[in-house]
């Protein structure tokens, strides 16, 4: 006589086995897989399509507005720290060539908990990114559209391209916006409700996921396509520019000091966020384990290099406190009445933020759809179309997510909760490098990439004592400050420690990371890499804290109330400790 007993015990971290997940048990037999058609070349393009856009046609104006000249050490501290986590990327990518991205790479690492948590967080990521994205791409699509009716008598009204609440909220603000004010004062009345909505950015989130729906294939001749032109603006942009460059401009460097480049970490950070979605299309690879990696290192050096040229040819052609505009690559060509410059950067601004929808919007269908074969969201999302081979349910729910906020919500604000949802995966990667067993399997006949091993034994606690050393001795009027909770800019202590908890946070963790690498003889890369993004996510606030931690909190009550109930490792884990009795 059997007798079967499910494992009562709660398991909120078992793991994934990268051979398992690479098998075709991870996908359900004989149903349609997703098509094997990108190269190295595809992914660099990919990646470019995601990095280059509203970065450099848009938030640079801002970072370089508050930092000077000095903007191009962010982008260079910046590249480097996202440089640390693309190595780490590149390891998971080498090892577990599946879509789902720091989902499957912290399933490997540090179980299902954390793997939802990050799966929850990237899905945060990729919406409000794509909600500013579509946004962006609207105000530069209205802009030009109307610049060309003013010669033909046609604009698109304000209420067509205006969300609700930018526009309530200039109704009631004493000094107006004056195309929020002029759409809530024109907007059509139905039952007493003015009709306003961004029609632009509706219409590119609709086609954008029309095409995502039909295929990888055109969804990179596309991109390809759009890289190659907003690549030959942007060198038309350097090489034009260089001819109008004044060095008088450089000086000041850094006006603001070191916390005015600081300043820009939110938007400049944002345009670095792309190399993370190239890791969602491993199983669209011909050659994953090879091709990622390349995909990987290949667009952030070329990002990081196109902004550092583009930040100087900005602030060298005009003073740095007049660049924050939303346009500034126009902006700076009108201002040296290059009008026919200003003409094609706008328009190729268009395809370029374009090609950033495009890309994200093919990121987060398949995260959805990895966790729906883990059990973790309903079976929907992992739904692959018999004639297109794309996650087709995932990418219809993927655009309305998107489409439906963009009817009431801004950009405001929206940018440094991308960033510091994405900074937040970045953490959880370099940290899975450091918990991975470095024997684990993964597939045969491939060449796997590792992050080089440097111990850090000595180096980090080094690092971190020289660094309080030098902040004490050179800082010691900022230190004092920080310290001080009782200062009357802040109504309590506690209001002033909610304030400084992310930075004490920082100071505490790199305490305890100094001490584990000296005890573990931690890799150093890797650490570099999850302390660089943690200062970084200091950087952008504690509002962005709570409202991120939020986020978390929501996703656990869904994780309690269904994936745990519904994991499928959850289920099997079960049925392996059955105990038999005769």
């Amino acid at each position: 006589m059997a007798v079967y007993r499910a494992n009562s015990s709660l398991n909120l971290f078992r793991k994934k086995d990268p051979a398992a997940i690479i098998s075709a048990d991870s996908h359900d037999p004989g149903s349609p897989q997703l098509k094997k058609t990108l190269t190295a070349r595809d992914l660099t393009a990919f990646g470019i399509a995601a990095i280059v856009g509203a970065g450099i046609f848009s938030t640079i104006g801002n970072a370089s507005a508050a930092a000077g000249p000095a903007v191009i050490l962010l982008f260079v501290f910046t590249g480097i720290a996202c440089g640390f986590s693309a190595l780490c990327y590149a390891e998971f990518a080498s090892r577990v060539p599946v879509a789902g991205s720091a989902y499957t790479y912290a399933y490997v690492a540090f179980g299902e908990l954390i793997a939802w948590i990050i799966g929850w967080d990237l899905l945060l990521e990729y919406a409000i990114g794509n909600i500013v994205v579509a946004i962006s791409w609207s105000d530069y699509f209205s802009g030009f559209v109307n610049s060309i009716g003013d010669r033909f008598g046609f604009h698109i009204p304000a209420w067509l391209c205006t969300d609700y609440f930018s526009a309530k909220a200039a109704s009631l603000a004493t000094n107006h916006a004056m195309e929020a004010y002029q759409a809530w004062i024109t907007a059509p009345v139905i039952g007493g409700i003015p009709i306003i909505f961004d029609l632009p950015a509706l219409g590119i989130i609709f086609f954008i996921t029309y095409l995502v729906y039909i295929g990888t294939s055109e969804s990179r001749n596309a991109t390809n396509a759009m890289v190659a032109l907003k690549l030959g603006v942007i060198i038309l942009v350097i090489i034009v520019g260089f001819f109008h460059i004044n060095m008088s401009n450089w000086s000041p460097f850094a006006p603001n000091g070191i916390s005015g480049v600081m300043k820009g970490v939110s938007a400049v950070f944002f345009a670095y966020i792309g190399f993370d979605a190239i890791s969602t299309t491993a199983e669209e690879c011909n050659n994953p384990s090879r091709d990622l990696p390349k995909g990987i290192f290949a667009s952030l050096i070329i990002c990081t290099i196109l902004y550092i040229l583009i930040a100087l040819t900005l602030t060298g052609i005009i003073k740095y406190d007049q660049l924050a505009v939303g346009d500034p690559l126009a902006f700076v060509f009108s201002a040296i009445h290059l009008d026919w410059m200003s003409w094609i950067v706008a328009l190729s601004a268009i395809v370029a933020i374009a090609s950033v929808l495009l890309v994200f919007q093919m990121g987060q269908p398949r995260i959805w759809m990895t966790m729906s074969r883990d059990g973790l969201l309903p079976p929907a999302f992992k739904r692959i179309h018999p004639k297109y081979n794309t996650p087709s349910f995932a990418t219809i729910v993927t655009g309305f997510v998107v489409s439906i906020p963009v009817f009431f919500m801004s950009q405001k604000e929206l940018g440094d909760l991308t960033s510091i949802g994405t900074l937040f995966a970045f953490v959880l990667v370099c940290g899975g490098i450091l918990m991975l067993n470095r024997n684990t399997a993964t597939t045969e006949g491939t060449t796997r990439f590792r992050v080089p091993y440097i111990n850090g034994k000595w180096i980090i606690p080094v690092m971190v004592i020289i660094g309080y050393l030098v902040a004490f001795v050179e800082f010691p009027a900022s230190i004092s400050d920080f310290f001080d909770f009782s200062s009357p800019q802040y109504s309590s202590a506690a209001e002033a420690l909610l304030i400084k908890s992310p930075l004490l946070l920082f100071l505490i963790f790199s305490v305890i990371i100094a001490v584990l690498s000296f005890v573990k003889n931690l890799s150093l890369i890797p650490v570099l890499g999850l302390s660089s993004c943690f200062y970084l996510m200091t950087e952008l606030g504690h509002t962005n804290w709570i409202r991120f931690i939020a986020w978390l909190i929501v996703g656990l009550v869904v994780y309690t109330f269904y994936g745990y109930r519904n994991s499928k490792l959850g289920k099997h884990s079960s049925s392996s400790s059955i105990e038999s009795q005769a």
